[in-house]
């Protein structure tokens, strides 16, 4: 059980250089639920399908990729096939100023070995989630255990990435929506951001406000979009669903518009059996890229890294401590202590992933060659000007 306590209560340090994560596909629906029990010292039940069970979520049925709601999902635009990243990670999690630790984050750099798949020939595949939980941590913790095991179980992983990381969003609310009526302290909510490496390609779903930023020749890549109730796009969908935005908080409650959990707070959420869709939604938003040998490395953060950095800032900063000892552990561990030198005042949880083995090198800003020329009649007033100074 060591290691299952590694994947809901990560160990700070951590580091992809040792341990491997449980494989889910060992579990029994049985042992499974004892895992969980074990997780949160006390007595659970919990009612886990297992793999002849799993089907996909209702709203992802029959559905083409295209036709999911992702509408910022985009494509960086740059092919260098002959580029493999080799995938290094580490993090770092505090508990800051609050009382209670609520962050869970995992990191697993040999997703298909890890969980037990056949290695694929499209190259190397990791997996990266921080779960940043609120009102608790029980559905910060479940989703960083079901997320990736709903990605793994799934017939259609990995050729469909974009429709399976959707499906497991959702896979993983409404199976905790379950945990929650069978347990009622389980309540809590999360959001979520979870990142796959596949070959060459890098896809990020995220619920929430947790961030994800690629740097690429040290320059700041979003691969998230944050989701606060202010967002122009978030207060639109919010309001035309019946809810509304004050002071900042979906319906005066929640400073975020996307999470998993939350079903105990009253018309955040559609209920079991309901027609209409709540305010408060588990689907994740989508951003794809092909990685290039321009890419260096992919920071990962709960809201609490990014209330006092903005992305570029992160990517300075991480990119220095990268260059002077190429340690993602020790990187994501400098970025959640500056994090609190600036007066972080939550959770502060940080993964680093270093995409090649080499650190990033120095930028060396091209030299501007300046022609200048004179005219002949400027020519002529500066000898005029030097003769005169010789008189």
């Amino acid at each position: 059980m060591e290691e299952t306590r590694r994947i809901s209560d990560p160990e700070n340090g951590s580091s992809s250089y040792g341990g491997k994560p449980p494989n889910p596909l060992s579990f029994s629906s049985s042992s499974a639920a004892a895992v969980y029990k074990q997780s949160f010292d006390g007595e659970r039940s919990l009612a886990l399908c297992n793999k002849r069970s799993l089907v996909r979520h209702p709203s992802l049925v029959k559905t083409k990729v295209s036709d999911i709601s992702v509408e910022n999902e985009f494509t960086l635009e740059k092919n260098k096939s002959e580029f493999v990243p080799a995938m290094r990670s580490g993090a770092w999690s505090d508990i800051g100023s609050r009382s209670s630790m609520e962050d869970a984050y995992l990191c697993v750099d040999n997703f298909m070995d890890s969980f037990g798949l056949l290695n694929s020939e499209d190259g190397p595949s990791a997996f990266y989630g921080v779960f940043d939980g609120h009102g608790g941590k029980h559905a910060a913790d479940f989703a960083c255990h079901h997320i990736p095991r709903y990605i793994v179980e799934d017939q259609e992983f990995p050729s469909e990435i974009n429709k399976v990381l959707s499906s497991a969003f959702l896979q993983t609310d409404t199976a905790f929506l379950e945990a929650c009526s069978l347990d009622g302290s389980l309540a809590s909510g999360t959001t979520a951001l979870a990142a796959i490496l596949f070959g060459r390609s890098l896809v990020v779903a995220n619920a929430g406000d947790c961030r994800a930023v690629l740097s690429r020749q040290g320059k700041a890549i979003e691969m998230s979009r944050d989701h606060k109730p202010m967002s122009s796009k978030e207060r639109r969908r919010i309001e035309a669903s019946g809810g509304y935005v004050f002071d900042g908080y979906l319906n005066g409650q929640l400073n975020v518009a996307r999470a998993l959990g939350d079903f105990h707070m009253e018309g955040m959420k559609k209920k079991k059996g309901g027609s209409d869709c709540g305010p408060l939604i588990a689907e994740p938003e989508l951003m794809t890229t092909k990685l290039t040998e321009e890419d260096e490395f992919l920071i990962i953060g709960c809201d609490g890294v990014w209330d006092v950095f903005m992305s570029q800032n992160a990517v300075d900063f991480a990119r220095r401590r990268l260059q002077e000892h190429n340690d993602p552990v020790m990187c994501s561990k400098e970025l959640v202590e500056e994090a609190l030198k600036r007066k972080s005042a939550d959770n502060v949880t940080a993964v680093v992933v270093c995409l090649q083995p080499q650190p990033p090198p120095n930028l060396v800003a091209p030299r501007l060659r300046v022609h200048r020329s004179f005219s002949a009649e400027g020519l002529k007033d500066l000898q005029s000007y030097l003769d005169g100074l010789g008189n």
